[in-house]
């Protein structure tokens, strides 16, 4: 398999990269890590502060990449479950990675900060 220039304005990783390791989009995958189904309600109050247009418009750009699996069930009132496919789980994983490094070294990101605000 041939790489792809990341750093190419036209290269198509840079879509994906953008919906991975967007603010939503991380919190989505890690939400969904654990393998289980959510509904879209169960997702937005897992993750605070997102609102209902950021979150569907997150997850059907994370269903376009092939990550994410959206079940629609035909009930009335309709019922959409959402999980990731064997693809977003790999994905979740380095993001999860990211996020457990961000956490364990906030404190000396914090520190950054505080020096720069002095």
């Amino acid at each position: 398999m041939r790489r792809g220039d990341l750093m190419a304005a036209e290269c198509p990783s840079r879509e994906v990269l953008k919906h991975l390791t967007s603010r939503w989009g991380v919190l989505v995958m890690i939400a969904l890590e654990d393998g289980e189904t959510r509904r879209f309600s169960q997702l937005k109050r897992a993750i605070g502060g997102v609102s209902e247009r950021m979150l569907a418009q997150t997850l059907q750009w994370l269903e376009a990449d092939g990550l994410v699996l959206r079940i629609a069930h035909d009930v009335v009132p309709p019922h959409v479950d959402y999980r990731l496919t064997p693809l977003g789980m790999e994905a979740a994983e380095k993001v999860r990675l990211l996020a457990d490094w961000i956490e364990t070294r906030l404190p000396r990101i914090a520190a950054g900060w505080a020096n720069r605000a002095a």
